[in-house]
């Protein structure tokens, strides 16, 4: 009997595969000993939702209990197992969508920083800026809106094609003769991490590999900054003024203008 139960125990607690469990008729998974056979199909099942439990709580999910899917192992910063529509399936795509959305994230930490500064400025009478959504309308003396928007097509079509060109061959853009002798001062980290002094002035996370906590700390940053934007986007439609004013108003009477007065416009 004390065979047959250290037996019993040693298969439980080793994470050895189903192929050691046989299989009788009756379809109950039974442990053979010297003295018969003893059924362990209630242990095996509280073994594994123990061992279930255990995994969850090392890996956080987007959905407490849920299992991630098995193209998302956990590698990438930010890998909480979101995926709903299988979309990162392919190795090859879910490169290109790790970095699409790198560059959505900052692009988003940019516009809200941006929005809001420029807002406070207006709000606070320092500066006469327009709001936000109207400031793309605005005429300068210095260029004409048509200049201003080829000059920004070809900067940002010549960012971007660099961009791709080092995604798709990585460490090809910092080579000599890439980019008018300027290669040190922009050479990248790896992939979607450019460096060098000109974009990383502060010299922050040099050892890449090894910058798991950096890169996790952007993209949650990125992630609420375009969840902010979305946010931005339906008060300016609702309400017509700029964040800051939003919340000036209010600030100036919270038991009576409320989020949801402010978005439906009828706060007083």
């Amino acid at each position: 009997m004390y065979i047959s139960l250290v037996r019993s125990s040693h298969m439980l607690a080793c994470p050895c595969s189903s192929s050691t469990i046989v299989k009788h008729r009756a379809g109950k998974s039974t442990n053979r000993t010297a003295f018969g056979t003893t059924d362990i199909s209630k242990w095996s099942r509280g073994a594994r939702h123990t061992k279930t439990a255990i995994q969850a709580q090392e890996r956080p999910t987007w959905l407490p209990g849920l299992d991630p899917p098995p193209h998302l192992d956990g590698t990438l910063a930010g890998d909480f197992g979101f995926d709903p529509l299988g979309l990162g399936e392919d190795p090859a795509s879910l490169k290109w969508y790790v970095q699409a959305e790198l560059v959505h994230a900052r692009f988003a930490m940019a516009g809200v920083a941006g929005i809001l500064f420029t807002d406070l400025l207006r709000v606070t009478g320092i500066s006469d800026l327009p709001v936000w959504y109207e400031a793309g309308a605005t005429k300068f003396d210095f260029a004409s809106t048509r200049t201003l928007f080829f000059v920004q097509l070809l900067l940002m079509g010549f960012v971007e094609t660099k961009r791709y060109m080092d995604f798709t061959n990585p460490g090809s853009q910092a080579k000599e003769g890439s980019f008018f002798g300027l290669e040190a001062a922009l050479e990248g980290l790896e992939p979607g991490y450019p460096g060098g002094p000109l974009l990383n002035p502060l010299g922050l996370a040099k050892d890449i590999t090894n910058a798991h906590e950096w890169k996790l700390k952007e993209i949650k940053n990125g992630r609420l900054a375009m969840v902010a934007m979305l946010g931005i986007f339906v008060q300016a439609n609702v309400t017509h003024v700029g964040p800051v004013d939003n919340l000036v108003k209010h600030l100036s009477d919270p038991w009576h203008v409320t989020i949801i007065q402010t978005l439906a416009g009828s706060g007083s």
